[in-house]
């Protein structure tokens, strides 16, 4: 009997959004791992993309690229350097996204912060939904396969957030829009899946959880009593992209400790 279950990307594009720290630096590593080439772009940590870049294969395996996502254009070109770079798209993870770490009473949000999220979380990802898909559409399908794409959430896209309703309400669209591409494409061969973490430690997130109040009161809300290292959101994603999911089309997967029941 061959040993171990074979998580093999081996052949396959993958596009990481968000990709040079926390849970996308995860996934690329991962799925560098798994045998995919991976392309990923960065906003300001270009030493991290440089050096993750590096570690995995360099330009012949592993690219990085300095790309702000803020709009559908943004996206567009993010998607094209990608078939550029490596000629073929077969898996695009969003995990890029903002989160504002003070507190917004809706009363006073202001118009630029609503935007602002907005745009970052759902405006750039409608462009590279878009263009991946219009990619992938035009590659013969592999076992009946054209590409696989999962969009990250949030425990806040179904539960909602106080005081961040900006970044609930741009992540609760991406569950919408999960379940609507998985309706439109899954005959085409095309996956569409959603990973919903709860609280994870990364850069983003530091603030509160190394806030002593705020942290007791985060920590609180988990079942499983902390938050979730980077590797167990990346690894979700990256089975959601092989066959062993090949049954699986427009499910949110949670990875939040049991947060979603309880918080």
């Amino acid at each position: 009997m061959e040993k171990g279950v074979p998580l093999s990307l081996t052949g396959k594009t993958a596009l990481i959004t968000g990709g040079s720290r926390g849970i996308g630096a995860a996934a690329v590593r991962m799925f560098r791992q798994a045998g995919a080439r991976v392309f990923f772009n960065f906003r300001t940590a270009e030493a991290q993309a440089q050096e993750l870049e590096t570690a995995w294969g360099g330009p012949e395996f592993c690219r990085s690229r300095k790309q702000q996502l803020e709009t559908p254009s943004d996206g567009t070109a993010l998607v094209r350097a990608t078939i550029e770079a490596f000629g073929r798209l077969d898996c695009l993870v969003v995990n890029h996204g903002v989160w504002p770490p003070h507190d917004a009473p809706i009363g006073s949000m202001t118009d630029e912060q609503w935007r602002s999220t907005l745009g970052i979380n759902l405006d750039s990802t409608f462009g590279l939904v878009r263009s991946a898909v219009a990619q992938m559409q035009k590659q013969e399908p592999q076992a009946g396969v054209r590409g696989h794409i999962v969009l990250v959430a949030s425990t806040a896209a179904q539960r909602g957030e106080a005081f961040h309703a900006d970044y609930a309400a741009s992540k609760g669209a991406l569950v919408s829009m999960t379940k609507s591409l998985s309706s439109e494409l899954a005959g085409d061969g095309i996956y569409c899946n959603c990973v919903a973490p709860g609280w994870v430690n990364t850069e983003m997130s530091a603030a509160a959880l190394t806030h002593p109040e705020t942290s007791k009161k985060v920590l609180a809300t988990i079942p499983l009593g902390r938050p979730a290292r980077v590797e167990e959101i990346a690894g979700p994603i990256l089975f959601l992209c092989t066959p062993l999911a090949g049954f699986v089309s427009g499910e949110i997967f949670n990875v939040n400790g049991g947060a979603v029941l309880a918080g």
